[in-house]
């Protein structure tokens, strides 16, 4: 579906996918039920990435290095697969945006408890933060994306770690 969703036909991914149309068709009813199912794919292994990262150490800082360079890099192992969850022309479908609210809201929620876990915020202010957190991970690094390698992964998710470090970690701190 590198062409998006209305440009692919049936024909066109069963070729990709060396196999029939016929079996295509046998695991999937419609061209959008397999969008569905792919876009539930990588929606879970990008949650279970950035989770992972989340969770990966107690130390703050190291978590946002590891949050920041967990994005970066899956959009470096498959950009195919981020231009499916983040470019689609789907985005608007009930379904299809549905899911990625829920993406959204489970990885901003995730970054909000560690927030106000730690700091003196109430939860909806922890909440924001979270999401705009979110926002600097994904956006950034769908502008990396488009630079075409012009600058190193680990250089770009970096710079973009020293600029979310240093504004979340002025939140004073739980006493």
């Amino acid at each position: 579906m590198a062409n998006g969703y209305h440009g692919a036909a049936m024909d066109e991914i069963a070729e990709t996918a060396h196999v029939s149309k016929p079996v295509l068709y046998q695991h999937f009813p419609s061209k959008r039920e397999l969008y569905l199912a792919l876009l539930d794919s990588h929606l879970a292994s990008l949650t279970d990435l950035m989770l992972g990262a989340l969770n990966s150490t107690t130390d703050n800082k190291e978590r946002v290095q590891a949050v920041m360079r967990a994005y970066f890099r899956f959009i470096a192992s498959d950009d195919q697969a981020h231009r499916l969850v983040f470019e689609s022309d789907l985005v608007n479908d009930p379904d299809v945006s549905s899911r990625l609210e829920t993406f959204n809201r489970t990885f901003a929620d995730a970054i909000a408890r560690v927030i106000a876990g730690d700091t003196k915020l109430p939860h909806l202010e922890a909440e924001l933060l979270g999401r705009g957190l979110a926002g600097m991970a994904q956006v950034s690094a769908r502008y990396w994306l488009e630079t075409d390698g012009n600058l190193d992964l680990d250089v770009a998710s970096d710079l973009i770690y020293r600029l979310a470090w240093r504004g979340i970690s002025r939140f004073p701190k739980e006493s």
